[in-house]
């Protein structure tokens, strides 16, 4: 690729002086509102009486006629769902549960599964926030992290979790009191004898607030939530009062401009962190009302933003995806939505989905569940987290080793702006690092003595591009980026390039291992439109023009489908772990041995002389 070519490109993904200035005009009628939302924060400190319970009874007393939730044919006031709150955590405290104890929680999206965590919080305690499609080995893991002193499941998810009780060794799960709450929806027949039915325990339970919120302080840890377990098994990270309390003011005020008139609809899991944290952190920071989706359905999605009335909604960038690959319609354009919510919406598709919805303002962002930083995308430009008041740097790094690159006095070094690099946020008072519940795995992610002696930083893990102004845009995790023929191959940039390619769904981008050769070779594993076939020498002549050579994937598989992650993320840890030796014999691998010919299947002979290092690339 030329420079010229590669200086557009850097270009597209950094921000002038111009489109700042124009931004921050567009953004000027809503100063007032920021201004009073970052004083908020300001004053926000760890001793501060404030809770999630006690932002929601707030509101409760302030508007109890006000339309807090809907959901399918379900819709509960403010004041009235306070009331189940009440009588739920008033319940949990009579069995014991008291500041500090740990309530495992295990439904699919409802309302009671939000009563129960408001619940749980009203009391001091703190909810484990346990993945509903986990069973056997990896629940039982999840359940060991969070130690529960009860336990509280959705009569759907009963047999998931008793699937876990003979993984259980270290501690008796079956001396916990275990209570189940029932679902409308038909379920598989269960065997409830080892379960109190709650909503019947807790119906003559006392409504009144609990004296137990009023003493909650920011400090406080309100839940767990599981990181998304893409390669190993999932860590517990706690989320104190202070990060969700920030949450809901700066993406529900500072950057969305929420109003109590407003309705958030949210499809995503509840035990994942863009639901929780920001989603109903927004709408009780502000008043709204939440409208709620069991899942996320592609075919139900608009026609519940239009049922609901919805004005906004959480995403994950998967689900845009999703949504565009669905033919167009003629009423794509009718609803409400004002304005978006969420991270990983990938600069390819940016635009494309703005303009086909006709959507005025996406609200991306940045955030790590155990992190200590958080990015906005608060003035409304394109393809970008936003920025962050935190203090953070973005640094040199070495792909190869997957290390900081350091100077000869053993300090990182800052990139400059357009140029890629390891984000890294400072851990301080106003920022501190809440970690895992394994607190010996912390260590891990903090990088001591990085600028000057006696400093800290939370490492990401990601890697990030300077755009100006305090401005980034996510381009990796560590480990997706790659280094081949010298030259870093950010995978994320690649399927941007893949994806305008015609009758592309997916591609997913990775390096993999090749016998006699350093570094990673790029393979790409495609998803092709239904009924479509796959022209090899069409899909090159297209690639090739668009990435420079050390780019261009050497290996592509055809799938019929991804394994993904209960928050839709593909496993790339299984793809590169097939590498490009078949494994399903469904599969159709090609591979790039000559650039005049392009893509080619890849045979057993082939194969072979790539093993034994007869074919070099």
């Amino acid at each position: 690729m030329s420079e010229n070519k590669n200086e557009n490109r850097t270009n597209q993904h950094t921000h002038s002086f111009l489109d700042i200035s124009r931004a921050i005009i567009k953004f000027a009628p809503r100063l007032p509102q920021f201004i009073r939302a970052n004083i908020k924060l300001a004053r926000a400190k760890p001793h501060t009486h404030a809770s999630p319970g006690a932002i929601f009874e707030q509101q409760a007393t302030a508007q109890p006629e006000a339309l807090f939730l809907r959901f399918e044919e379900e819709q509960y006031t403010y004041g009235e769902f306070n009331l189940w709150v009440n009588r739920l955590a008033h319940t949990l405290k009579a069995q014991g549960i008291k500041k500090g104890d740990c309530v495992g929680v295990m439904l699919e999206n409802r309302p009671a599964l939000i009563a129960l965590v408001l619940a749980v919080n009203k009391i001091g305690a703190i909810a484990g926030m346990l993945n509903h499609k986990q069973k056997e080995g990896v629940l039982a893991h999840s359940l060991n992290l969070i130690n529960p002193q009860l336990l509280v499941v959705g009569e759907e998810c009963v047999p998931a979790m008793s699937s876990a009780w003979p993984y259980i060794t270290d501690w008796d799960i079956t001396a916990l009191a275990h209570f189940y709450i029932p679902d409308n929806l038909p379920c598989e027949p269960t065997l409830l004898t080892n379960y109190t039915n709650l909503v019947q325990l807790s119906s003559s339970a006392p409504d009144h607030n609990p004296a137990e919120t009023g003493n909650m302080t920011l400090a406080d840890e309100c839940y767990y939530v599981f990181t998304s377990g893409t390669t190993g098994l999932p860590k517990a990270a706690p989320m104190t009062n202070l990060r969700w309390y920030k949450a809901g003011i700066g993406f529900g005020k500072m950057s969305m401009g929420l109003k109590s008139s407003d309705t958030l609809y949210c499809c995503l899991p509840l035990y994942h962190n863009t639901a929780l944290a920001i989603g109903l952190s927004c709408v009780l920071s502000t008043g709204a009302s939440m409208a709620l989706a069991r899942r996320f359905s592609v075919t139900n999605f608009w026609p519940d933003i239009r049922n609901y009335g919805a004005t906004g909604f959480v995403y994950i960038g998967e689900i845009c995806r999703y949504l565009l690959n669905i033919p167009e319609q003629q009423n794509d354009k009718e609803h409400g939505i004002r304005v978006m919510v969420g991270n990983g919406l990938r600069a390819e598709i940016w635009d494309e989905f703005q303009q086909r919805f006709g959507i005025s303002r996406i609200c991306e962002l940045y955030g790590a569940s155990e992190g200590n930083i958080g990015f906005v995308n608060a003035f409304n430009l394109k393809r970008t987290v936003g920025f962050s008041p935190m203090k953070f740097r973005v640094v040199s790094f070495d792909v190869d080793n997957e290390v900081p690159l350091v100077d000869e006095q053993g300090h990182m070094q800052q990139v400059r702006k357009g140029e890629i690099g390891l984000l890294l946020s400072e851990v301080s008072k106003k920022a501190p690092f809440d970690g895992y519940t394994k607190k010996e795995t912390n260590e891990d992610k903090l990088l001591r003595n990085v600028f000057k002696t006696g400093d800290c930083w939370f490492n990401t893990g990601d890697l990030v591009r300077v755009q100006g102004y305090r401005h980034v845009a996510f381009v990796d995790r560590v480990g997706d980026t790659f280094r081949w023929k010298a030259e870093n191959v950010a995978t994320t940039e690649v399927e941007a390039e893949i994806h305008s390619f015609k009758d592309i769904v997916e591609a997913v981008v990775y390096g993999v291992k090749v016998p006699n050769t350093d570094g990673r070779a790029g393979m790409a594993s495609l998803i092709l439109e239904q009924g479509r076939r796959f022209n090899p020498t069409e899909f090159y002549q297209h690639i090739k023009r668009k990435l420079p050579d050390y780019a261009v994937p050497l290996f592509v598989r055809l799938r019929d489908y991804h394994e993904t992650t209960t928050t839709f993320k593909v496993k790339k840890a299984d793809l590169k772990k097939e590498g490009f030796w078949p494994s399903q014999a469904e599969d159709t691998i090609y591979v790039l041995l000559d650039r005049s010919l392009g893509y080619e299947p890849l045979n057993e002979h082939i194969l072979a002389d790539i093993e034994a290092g007869n074919i070099r690339f």
